[in-house]
């Protein structure tokens, strides 16, 4: 072999062993879109997830090592409509706001008053529809970001979107089954209104928006009183909530416990995708209420 043909094969050789590009860094303050990170960028990045299953998103608070993981990321993927309220902080640790993204800016909101003030509903992403627009957010971010694995980005998000397609179906199909005088739901908190306007539920909250104070004693006895005059069939406890007041109106009326509802994040094991959440939760709410 010739000192040219030496230096060819060694250049190829260097080529082959080469990455074509470092990931790309997300960083996700929800394990929602954690798992849409995953499911739309799996094999060409390093997702840090901020916040994990069984954290509750209203009172988190970032440590030291979070706040690194979002300066380093390339992006940072957030649900928006106050969920964050920790945001600015982030913001100006990281040197601004340029690479945060606010999956759930888009979304049409629904709102609630929570202390005599108007608000906006953040838990947007218990609607199937809203989740594929946060999809199709999500893809046109990563594409933008990473144009060399773009086509991968298009074919990832076109498969989830899919299978959305598919588990919107599925739940139609489940509520079908429960008439629409049984849709009423008792939850530990006011965090499935989305749900509740895309399936004809009317919900009844023991808390409001946020989980940080406890309900007053009167509110529980309305909440009683409405158990008792609507005929409502289960109460749900939720996946980060303190069960004491849900357990309290069981026991005062008598009625069911229809079992642990995710509503600000997914499981740790069960639950621990959003389609097996969406699963997880309307089996629940249909067996309890039928």
């Amino acid at each position: 072999m010739n000192p040219a043909q030496i230096l060819m094969t060694a250049g190829l050789c260097l080529i082959a062993v080469a990455p074509a590009k470092a990931d790309l860094r997300v960083a996700s303050l929800s394990t929602i879109t954690t798992d849409l990170a995953y499911q739309v960028g799996r094999g060409h990045m390093t997702i840090d997830a901020i916040i994990k299953p069984g954290i509750d998103p209203h009172e988190f608070e970032p440590t030291p090592s979070d706040v690194k993981k979002v300066a380093d990321a390339n992006l940072v993927l957030l649900t928006g409509k106050g969920m964050e309220g920790y945001l600015s902080k982030l913001e100006e640790a990281a040197g601004g706001s340029g690479k945060f993204l606010n999956v759930g800016k888009t979304i049409p909101s629904l709102t609630m008053t929570e202390d005599g003030k108007r608000m906006e509903d953040p838990h947007w992403w218990h609607s199937v529809e809203n989740m594929k627009t946060a999809t199709r957010v999500v893809a046109e971010a990563f594409e933008n970001a990473d144009p060399l694995n773009a086509p991968s980005y298009e074919k990832n998000a076109s498969t989830y979107l899919a299978s959305l397609d598919d588990l919107e179906r599925w739940i139609r199909l489940q509520v079908a089954a429960l008439p629409h005088d049984k849709r009423k739901l008792v939850t530990s908190h006011d965090a499935l209104q989305y749900f509740a306007h895309d399936y004809g539920f009317t919900i009844y909250p023991v808390k409001g928006v946020t989980t940080a104070e406890d309900p007053s004693s009167q509110h529980v006895k309305e909440i009683i009183g409405v158990i008792k005059n609507q005929g409502v069939k289960a109460v749900f406890f939720e996946s980060i909530e303190n069960p004491r007041a849900v357990q309290q109106i069981s026991d005062e009326t008598g009625t069911k416990t229809g079992g642990t509802l995710y509503s600000d994040g997914l499981g740790d094991h069960e639950g621990n995708t959003y389609d097996s959440m969406m699963r997880h939760n309307v089996s629940f709410i249909v067996e309890g209420l039928k």
